[in-house]
């Protein structure tokens, strides 16, 4: 361990915890965890004063082990900031197919910087990969998604975005702790509350990491005693790299595959958390396009992102280090498709997928599986995972072929 990370490691189980929640507080009901209504609702200040919300940040923050100086200087000037808040009430919903997100981010011309950046950075990536076991191809891919390799970081002040949403009572549980952290990176030099910019939600950096991230994984790839994501090419790789690991990243294993199927598949069997390994699917037919097979013996689930007849490809165990990412399917399954490339497997194959549902036919089909007992979460016209589930079930009933791509004909059979 290097340092630099030994230095701030007293402090870093504190945000290291509270990172374990955030992808549960991402999809937690608004005011639930603010206000008091379950036995299980987090308390957490919200509202009110600013002043005495901050000061009650302060407390909380000193007590953590952060210098009552550095809280000062962060919270100093702090400010409620509307466009947030905006923000925050009107984010959009992932309507893209695979195809079109996939195609659309994983470009020609980010290739081609990304491998020049892995060219540049060699002696860095090759450190990455000896202490992480993290491969260059699969940071590379979350740097160019992310920013544009840093072109597109945000322009809101963290400090400021920090503060909003954790005043704000509709995630404040979230928020409050990425704005302690926040503090602690004040304390240490990595960050300057007036200056900082990032996200909306708090994200800083070219990898768009959270303080809590950044406390807990952060490391000083380029010997200045600080972690710096905004400018620091070596500290955006090893760090990226350390957090990816915290993920569930295992060394020397692939993520994802791309594969050729047989007319005739046990299509019921497809889907995230089946019970196959490699080899099972390799013995039914499924061939790898690069030829490899060595890795039979792990578990691998195959994915159809668009049914039977579109691209197709098996997942092993780090595919979940990817979902430990970014929970949404579409945008995993790009990222890791994207840090395949990067390590030489070919432009995958289109297919020739069924037209899928438009929006107001999908929500028409998660109203009736909702009636049929399933849990499809909110009727929003996304194929997510628990409309893909019953999808899936509803087609094996039926007798189609249960690859969870819903199409006009499934709805008319329902």
């Amino acid at each position: 361990m290097d340092p630099y990370t030994i230095r701030r490691s007293a402090l870093a189980f504190v945000f290291a915890s509270a990172m374990a929640g955030v992808a549960m507080a991402q999809n937690a009901t608004p005011t639930a965890a603010a206000n008091a209504g379950g036995t299980n609702a987090p308390q957490v200040a919200c509202g009110g004063d600013l002043s005495s919300f901050l000061a009650g940040v302060k407390a909380e923050a000193t007590a953590a082990g952060a210098d009552a100086a550095a809280a000062d200087k962060t919270l100093a000037g702090a400010q409620i900031d509307q466009k947030v808040l905006a923000m925050d009430r009107s984010q959009g919903v992932f309507r893209q197919t695979f195809l079109e997100f996939s195609q659309r981010t994983v470009s020609q011309a980010r290739l081609d910087i990304g491998r020049q950046k892995i060219k540049q950075y060699a002696d860095v990536f090759a450190k990455a990969e000896q202490d992480y076991g993290v491969p260059p191809g699969v940071i590379t891919a979350y740097w160019a998604m992310e920013t544009d390799f840093g072109a597109v970081q945000g322009n809101f002040n963290t400090r400021n975005a920090l503060v909003t949403l954790s005043h704000d009572c509709r995630r404040p549980e979230f928020f409050r702790p990425r704005l302690i952290a926040f503090i602690e990176m004040v304390q240490h030099g990595d960050a300057d509350p007036e200056t900082t910019t990032g996200a909306w939600a708090g994200e800083i950096g070219q990898t768009q990491m959270l303080p809590p991230s950044i406390i807990a994984f952060g490391v000083d790839g380029d010997g200045d005693g600080h972690v710096n994501l905004k400018t620091s090419a070596p500290d955006v790789i090893l760090t990226t790299a350390r957090y990816i690991q915290s993920l569930g990243f295992q060394r020397g294993q692939p993520w994802l595959q791309e594969v050729t199927l047989p007319d005739n598949l046990p299509w019921e069997k497809s889907g995230l958390g089946g019970p196959l390994t490699a080899a099972d699917w390799f013995q039914l037919g499924v061939k790898p396009r690069d030829g490899n097979t060595n890795f039979g013996s792990l578990a691998a689930a195959l994915i159809l992102p668009q049914g039977r007849k579109g691209p197709a490809f098996l997942t092993y165990p780090n595919y979940n280090a990817y979902l430990e990412w970014n929970q949404s399917f579409i945008y995993t399954t790009s990222a890791a498709y994207f840090a395949t490339r990067f390590a030489g497997a070919p432009t995958y194959n289109k297919g020739t997928p069924e037209a899928g549902l438009n929006d107001v036919d999908m929500k028409a089909l998660q109203t009736k599986l909702s009636a049929r007992g399933y849990d499809v979460g909110k009727i929003d016209g996304i194929l997510g995972s628990g409309t893909r589930v019953a999808v899936q079930k509803e087609q094996f009933r039926l007798g189609l072929p249960a690859d969870g791509w819903a199409t006009q004909s499934l709805l008319n059979a329902l």
